[in-house]
């Protein structure tokens, strides 16, 4: 970035500043070191840019990099007062180097833990930077990034996208980069499926972040990067990242369990219903009976977005597989099937409701039943352990649920249950009920074993 000021004698002074290797590239002279370094190059004695002065140059650099800062260089030219005002990129070449400008830019505290804690969680951490070598390798060491192999925009420039995409999973680090690099980078990473965040605050991260699956800015960052961000950080905490990963897949397992649980239960209870209608002489649940049940079933499955996850899940990514709802829905949903069947065949041997004169008595005890299981079936399917053993609900999930369970078996006896076309059950039935449920459940915990052994997945 250059300046161009108006001096007391009347010439134009040109300032500019940028980054050692551009900059030298620029430089036909530097300040004899010995001098006063004054800004007026008649008055002082200059020496030519050449490769003993550059060695210098760089080797300065160098040193400063190594310890921890960054590096500008400042150089000047001077023109006649008479020259336009109409300076343009020609004009920042002849220039006479001035000095260094150093500044310090540690990384953030909750770096080193933040970035660990993401590694934790099955994250890839990739430095895409403009500084240079040096910088990037102290920086990465501080922070806790191994640096086992640069590679520099030049570098880049000469790797064909093929190539890139063979090997950016190897390389941790890329320096020196311009901010199309950085959009190639990114784009070889998704083009190997990886799901990419991208994290940056300047103008040279813009185009990144629009690239990037999830862009995040800080809110001190350039308005053109806010803009581009998909989130932008209000803490000045890098640890948030951890919360949000954390968070993201807590909000992914919930609706997973919500899609499989929906969709096993549903499967089971349509079969269920298509094998009690071809040889029941009545409904085996009329459509009242349908719509209270799936009302409280999904009130029971408003608290799912309030449940935990278990530790397994959360530090594996995971991605949407619309194949394992279906083998999902294929092997859970006819468990439910097989002791709705059961449940018929109690109440249509056992309590003599096979007519349809007894017809009521039937409906509610399945009712019953049905909704019990399909609750019951939340506990299961939302973890991998044996629940209520091994791993349990977040409370609103076991409050919720409970209350649901209670209302399931009260309903007949109340005075709503006439006018819903039920009938109060016969206490007997209770230990049929629970002798069901329990199979049920231990059925189902057999099946989910053998499921993971098989697919290797469950939620």
């Amino acid at each position: 970035m250059s300046v161009v000021l108006k001096q007391h004698n009347g010439k134009h002074l040109l300032i500019c500043k940028g980054a050692v290797e551009e900059m030298l590239e620029l430089c036909t002279h530097a300040f004899d070191p010995g001098d006063d370094r004054s800004l007026h190059v008649e008055n002082d004695r200059t020496v030519p840019m050449d490769d003993t002065m550059r060695k210098i140059v760089l080797k300065t650099s160098k040193k400063m990099n190594e310890e921890g800062l960054r590096v500008l260089l400042v150089a000047i030219r001077e023109f006649e007062g008479a020259h336009p005002l109409t300076y343009a990129v020609a004009d920042e070449a002849k220039l006479t180097l001035t000095g260094f400008i150093g500044f310090l830019d540690p990384a953030k505290p909750s770096s080193q833990p933040a970035i660990e804690s993401l590694q934790k969680l099955g994250i890839g951490i990739k430095v895409l930077t403009g500084d240079n070598e040096i910088i990037t390798r102290k920086i990465c060491m501080d922070v806790g990034i191994p640096v086992d192999r640069i590679v520099n925009g030049n570098e880049l420039d000469s790797i064909p996208d093929t190539e890139l995409n063979q090997y950016v999973d190897e390389v941790s680090v890329f320096a020196k980069l311009s901010p199309l690099q950085k959009v190639r980078v990114v784009k070889a990473l998704r083009d190997k499926g990886h799901t990419v965040g991208f994290m940056g605050d300047g103008i040279n991260d813009a185009a990144a972040l629009k690239e990037a699956d999830v862009g995040i800015s800080v809110d001190t960052a350039v308005d053109i990067t806010k803009e581009s961000a998909d989130i932008i950080l209000l803490e000045k905490d890098l640890m948030v990242l951890r919360k949000g990963v954390i968070y993201g897949r807590r909000t992914f397992g919930n609706i997973i369990k919500y899609i499989k649980m929906t969709a096993s239960s549903n499967f089971g209870n349509m079969f269920s219903m298509l094998g009690a209608s071809a040889f029941l002489p009545f409904l085996p649940m009329l459509p009242v009976h349908l719509l209270i049940q799936n009302l409280l079933y999904d009130i029971s499955q408003v608290s799912i977005p309030w449940d935990s996850m278990d530790e397994e899940f959360i530090v594996e990514p995971k991605k949407w597989d619309a194949g394992s709802v279906s083998k999902f829905m294929l092997f859970i949903g006819p468990i439910s099937s097989l002791f709705d069947f059961a449940t018929f065949a109690v109440l249509f041997f056992v309590f003599k409701a096979n007519t349809v004169s007894d017809q009521t008595l039937f409906q509610t005890g399945w009712f019953v039943e049905g909704l019990l299981s399909q609750t019951l079936i939340i506990h299961m399917i939302r973890t991998k352990k044996i629940p209520f053993i091994q791993s349990w609900a977040a409370a609103p999930v076991v409050a919720l649920t409970s209350l649901i369970m209670i209302i399931g078996v009260v309903l007949p006896f109340t005075p709503f249950a006439a006018a819903l076309k039920m009938e109060a059950l016969p206490l007997t039935y209770f230990p049929w009920l629970i002798g069901i449920l329990v199979c049920y459940c231990l059925l189902t915990q057999w099946v989910k074993n053998w499921f993971i052994q098989k697919f290797h997945t469950w939620l």
